[in-house]
């Protein structure tokens, strides 16, 4: 494999927790994004609560962005489940985050049944392991250049022991832990030089939601890559977390599944937006069922 490491951080704090959401609150309303940044009205979507979720297979969706990584087009990529969309259901901010993103894949099979319930009937499962090892497989096919960024520094060497071994033809430029802390303004511009100067088309970002999704945000159109937004995907593929088997995760059971081995740190979170999304979901079903428009309205849908 080909590949150019830094040495490795002195810091010793590393972001991957993910946040705890508050009950639910009244919704807030949404206005239409009108950034320049959101690129993905050409792509295919469905509106699943207020977020908008592209409606790509995992194929047509690997190859758009493989499309943009050759051309090194500044991209955003979120991979989304029910946490994601009920923290853009409850914050107009990262709901904005999200509506700017250029492509918003289906992680979680609630929000595949959602988008196939609401006439995207083909619609497949486009999650982060499959989209980690997907684009890395092109990536070493197509001498696309791949940076990794976030987690700790002990995962990515995990990380590219595996990767060495399975994809020996994919050109790593880097593997970068980050800190807990926010960058300065300087090491925020040497981070974006050291990027574009390694010439990487796809950068894999693994900060936790929603800090993941808010630095690729902040960096759209100052990184000239494709950010994808893989969270947990990296512990996994480093075999530090169990991947969940297949038919767990197409019976729409791997909450269970991940809650299981970590039930002190999902169970918070499960209980907080699992019940929300379910009663909302139904709102969003009986309404596209009757076409009761005030009752969208009402949820903010």
């Amino acid at each position: 494999m080909k590949t150019t490491l830094p040495k490795p951080t002195t810091l010793s704090s590393h972001f991957i927790a993910d946040n705890v959401l508050m009950p639910l609150p009244q919704p807030t309303v949404l206005s239409n994004p009108t950034s320049a940044a959101k690129m993905n009205t050409s792509l295919p979507e469905q509106q699943v609560l207020h977020s908008s979720i592209t409606a790509l297979s995992l194929n047509k969706a690997m190859r758009t962005i493989m499309q943009w990584a050759h051309r090194r087009e500044s991209k955003a990529v979120c991979v989304a489940n029910v946490h994601m969309l009920m923290e853009a259901y409850w914050h107009q901010t990262f709901a904005q985050i999200l509506q700017n993103a250029d492509m918003v894949t289906p992680d979680g099979m609630p929000l595949v049944w959602m988008m196939r319930l609401l006439g995207r009937k083909e619609q497949d499962r486009v999650a982060g392991m499959d989209i980690l090892q997907t684009l890395c497989q092109q990536a070493s096919e197509e001498n696309v250049k791949v940076f990794f960024l976030g987690s700790q520094q002990s995962i990515l060497d995990r990380m590219h022991t595996r990767l060495e071994r399975e994809y020996p033809n994919l050109d790593i430029v880097a593997m970068k832990p980050l800190p807990f802390r926010p960058l300065t303004p300087a090491e925020d511009e040497a981070l974006v030089e050291e990027i574009h100067e390694s010439g990487a088309g796809l950068v894999f970002v693994s900060l936790g939601c929603p800090k993941q999704e808010k630095w690729m945000a902040e960096h759209q159109g100052q990184i000239q890559a494709v950010m994808i937004g893989l969270g947990g995907a990296f512990p996994v593929y480093a075999g530090l977390k169990k991947w969940a088997p297949r038919w767990v995760r197409q019976a729409g059971l791997e909450w269970l599944y991940r809650l299981v081995q970590e039930p002190k740190r999902l169970f918070g979170r499960y209980s907080q937006t699992i019940p929300p999304f379910i009663f909302l979901a139904c709102v969003q079903l009986v309404a596209h069922r009757f076409a009761p428009r005030r009752l969208l309205n009402a949820f903010n849908l």
